[in-house]
């Protein structure tokens, strides 16, 4: 019994001025800065489509049914669709029709605390007859 008090005696007296330490207070100076995290993030707004055009020779019959041609872009500070690239294909031939449709698209660009900036986006468009 003697020991466990003798051992409780001196494990406080290395705790106390540990404690004592760590609850000093800290200058201003070497105090982090804080860092602002926003909360005013606003996805951008499609404004304007296009459709798609068939170049001249091609009947609305050729358009394939049910085709889905997936697209990853980035909607740049203006609202226009750019580094567009295709995550899924259908064949390279409805794949560059699609492309150029949604260049002509345009998006109320994204912000955050109202200012505007680029913002990456994935679409999937569905070509139907």
């Amino acid at each position: 019994m003697r020991h466990i008090l003798a051992a409780s005696l001196l494990l406080s007296s290395l705790i106390f001025p540990a404690v004592a330490k760590a609850s000093q207070p800290v200058d201003d100076a070497s105090a982090p800065t804080p860092v602002r995290v926003s909360t005013g993030v606003i996805a951008p707004v499609l404004l304007n489509t296009a459709s798609l055009a068939l170049p001249e020779g091609y009947s609305v019959d050729s358009i394939p049914s049910d085709t889905q041609v997936g697209l990853s872009f980035i909607i740049d500070e203006k609202g226009q669709p750019t580094d567009i690239h295709v995550s899924k294909s259908y064949d390279s031939f409805w794949d560059a029709r699609v492309i150029d449709t949604v260049r002509k698209f345009h998006y109320r660009p994204g912000t955050v605390d109202s200012q505007p900036i680029p913002i990456d986006m994935n679409l999937t468009v569905n070509v139907a007859r």
